[in-house]
């Protein structure tokens, strides 16, 4: 069990953290519109498991991104713009598909994205990919590798290798019907997922894309009783509830100005995990979550110039 006030013991590994998923484009409108309104979009990068390696890597933790870009423009901006962060590609694989696009409007709510699939669930499990599962604390993956094959196939072998091996298994559940094809139950598939992973973090959005509409509390139980060990569920200006299981407690936000909400859960995602690695309580990582967090909210795109965690510690005086 994941007491709050107590910190989560790692192997000593070479590699903080390792995110597996989408490596994409975000394309984010110049203007607060809705629907089809704006004539400008500007290109960001994007992608929530790449935009935490980026951000966990500003904040000062080492992290390694797998993916799978387009042999085209959009795969090279992407590729260059983590080597100039001085991030390793070498599990970043080029195909032969369109590198994958975000569009969203710029919004201060819940943005409503639009997705064009391409190369991003083509990732293929291979010795690299094993090998830096092995070299790694945590491993993170959200919906979109799980959504369809093959990286379906390639997440299932990460998560069973993670296992056997003790590293912290992490799972964004942030299920969309969209990305799903057309006639698969990906509801359920998610909640098979939900069992064999350790951290779980739904919004409360995705929560009720998985479960319907019911109460914060009845949420929670939910994502528990289907085998997460610490669900932490966000709730946009009214912070966070988290749960092990035996105890709930609930989280404030400490945002304070929104710009725009893009990445706003990557960058919780990313302060967290900082945290637990550098030896913070699960309860005091959980407020640098939040730190981060308010700290992006305050920018356009869904990564941002952060600071180290030191700084964000002392700009929110925790």
């Amino acid at each position: 069990m994941f007491r709050f006030d107590e910190k989560i013991e790692f192997q000593t590994k070479s590699n903080d953290i390792l995110t597996v998923g989408e490596l994409l484009i975000d394309m984010i409108s110049t203007e607060y519109v809705r629907g089809s309104e704006s004539k400008t979009y500007q290109r960001y990068f994007g992608g929530s498991p790449s935009n935490i390696a980026m951000n966990t890597k500003k904040l000062g933790i080492k992290a390694l991104v797998a993916s799978a870009v387009g042999e085209d423009g959009f795969g090279k901006f992407l590729i260059n713009h983590m080597q100039k962060e001085d991030i390793d590609t070498s599990c970043v694989q080029e195909v032969e598909y369109p590198t994958s696009m975000v569009v969203v409007n710029k919004s201060k709510a819940t943005p409503v994205p639009i997705f064009y699939r391409g190369a991003d669930y083509h990732l293929s499990y291979t010795s690299r990919l094993e090998e830096a599962v092995l070299q790694s604390k945590i491993v993170h993956f959200s919906c979109w590798p799980i959504s369809m094959t093959p990286s379906r196939l390639t997440i299932d072998k990460v998560i069973e290798l993670a296992r056997k091996n003790n590293i912290l298994v992490c799972f964004d559940p942030n299920y969309h019907p969209m990305i799903w094809q057309k006639g698969e139950d990906g509801v359920e598939y998610v909640k098979s997922i939900i069992s064999k992973t350790d951290i779980v973090k739904p919004s409360e959005d995705d929560a009720e894309r998985l479960f319907g509409k019911d109460t914060h509390e009845n949420q929670i139980a939910k994502f528990t009783t289907l085998g997460a060990k610490l669900v932490i569920m966000t709730l946009g200006k009214e912070g966070a509830i988290v749960s092990n299981g035996e105890e709930t407690i609930k989280c404030d936000t400490l945002a304070t100005e929104v710009m725009d909400t893009t990445g706003a859960g990557d960058a919780f995602w990313s302060g967290f995990y900082s945290g637990i690695v550098k030896g913070y309580s699960i309860r005091q990582a959980l407020t640098l979550g939040f730190a981060v967090s308010a700290y992006k909210l305050q920018f356009t795109g869904a990564v941002v110039e952060l600071p180290k965690l030191e700084e964000i510690e002392e700009i929110y005086q925790l």
